[in-house]
């Protein structure tokens, strides 16, 4: 068994069972890509086993803490299993479903969402890429199915050394799918859709925006990069009168507009305009146009930290634009997935872009990813996803 060894003080991340090890904590050791290896202090104590990786800055992603622990075969069926019931236990209330959520889920780099009786894996480090073949049949053991579609196609290969790789891994089947959550139904493509096809970590997000318009009787919602449209969905579920939804990608509002169309609503319910979102809130600014209610979910702006500060301008620039368009007594959800941004830089870049519009507001609610994407205590890296819903005064 190959062995790394850490410089003094490296270990204290490992002792709270913080699984990344990176490499400016090594003094030396190595391995293949995706091998198992011994993790040591510098005094030469069991720390984890954990699986190399010779190209990423996280060097090496510990599987275990318990020196006795095998990494083999029946460690990764013990997992996958694991994983699966623990959905069982979470209030889901949709028939797709996030099996294993990385980290948090004892599998450093595989992610899984279930779509029905379908899988989609991502196998995102060098650890999860070497085990893949065990992998896949674990996971299909544990939920019944027969069909696994990989999208491993995200930038984190990359860093890994890895080339993507997409397509059917185990059994075939349609690309395009359609799944069901709080009373409504959305299409999604398993191949050209964002992560595995869908934002599955912003359900309860979308439910409670729902509740929201229901209790709100919104007339006028604006949902700014809409993509599939789940949040204008949601808000027409609740009783919304209309909404304007804002996407730069044509493909994303046609998707946006099949799950409008697939949900029953009338076309004069709903807006589907292709622009980019700082320029949209500006023109509606300039037009006194305003709403009852807006959404901000952008894509990611700070990936990691090291593009925090670039990224909070960004955050504070439409959120400043939404605040001065939002009616009094008006509904802000505003969200972040960047990593690099935490719970408490989003709430004082929200705070700064209120204060810069003019605006004050209640805070009345903290969000973040469905329970299926869960974080755990040692991993606080797994709370990405942070959003506010703010009252305006």
């Amino acid at each position: 068994m190959k062995v790394l060894r850490l410089h003094p003080g490296k270990e204290r991340s490992l002792l709270r069972r913080h699984p990344w090890i990176f490499e400016s904590a090594i003094a030396k050791g190595g391995g293949d890509a995706g091998e198992t290896v011994r993790v040591e202090s510098h005094a030469g104590d069991f720390l984890a086993w954990a699986a190399f990786s010779p190209h990423s800055r996280i060097r090496a992603r510990a599987w275990s803490f318990d020196a006795d622990q095998r990494i083999d075969a029946d460690f990764f069926d013990a997992a996958c299993a694991t994983a699966v019931a623990a959905r069982s236990r979470f209030d889901i209330d949709s028939d797709a479903l996030r099996l294993v959520h990385g980290e948090s889920d004892g599998l450093p780099g595989l992610v899984v969402d279930r779509y029905g009786d379908t899988l989609v894996a991502q196998f995102q480090s060098a650890g999860a890429e070497r085990w893949k073949p065990v992998l896949a049949d674990a996971l299909l053991r544990h939920t019944g199915t027969t069909r696994l579609y990989e999208r491993s196609d995200t930038s984190s290969r990359k860093l890994e050394g890895l080339e993507p790789a997409t397509g059917w891994l185990r059994g075939d089947g349609p690309l395009d799918l359609e799944l069901r959550e709080h009373g409504w139904r959305l299409g999604l493509n398993i191949a050209q859709g964002h992560k595995t096809g869908f934002y599955l970590d912003q359900r309860d997000s979308r439910a409670r925006f729902a509740r929201a318009a229901r209790h709100g009787q919104w007339s006028e919602v604006l949902n700014c990069y809409c993509y599939t449209g789940g949040f204008s969905v949601a808000a027409l579920h609740g009783g919304a009168g209309h909404v304007s939804s804002i996407d730069s990608s044509a493909n994303a509002l046609a998707l946006a507009r099949g799950n409008l169309e697939r949900n029953g609503f009338a076309s004069n319910r709903y807006e589907l305009i292709e622009s980019d979102v700082n320029a949209a809130l500006r023109r509606f600014g300039a037009q006194g146009r305003s709403f009852d209610a807006i959404v901000l979910d952008p894509p990611k702006f700070a990936p990691t930290g090291a593009q925090a500060e670039r990224a909070a301008r960004a955050y504070k620039d439409i959120n400043r634009l939404a605040f001065k368009i939002l009616r009094p007594g008006g509904s802000l959800f505003t969200f972040s997935c960047s990593g690099g941004i935490s719970v408490d830089l989003f709430h004082k870049i929200v705070a700064s872009a209120g204060i810069d519009a003019g605006v004050d507001g209640y805070i009345i609610g903290h969000l973040g990813g469905a329970p299926d994407h869960p974080m755990t205590i040692p991993f606080p890296e797994g709370e990405y996803l942070k959003g506010l819903v703010i009252v305006r005064k």
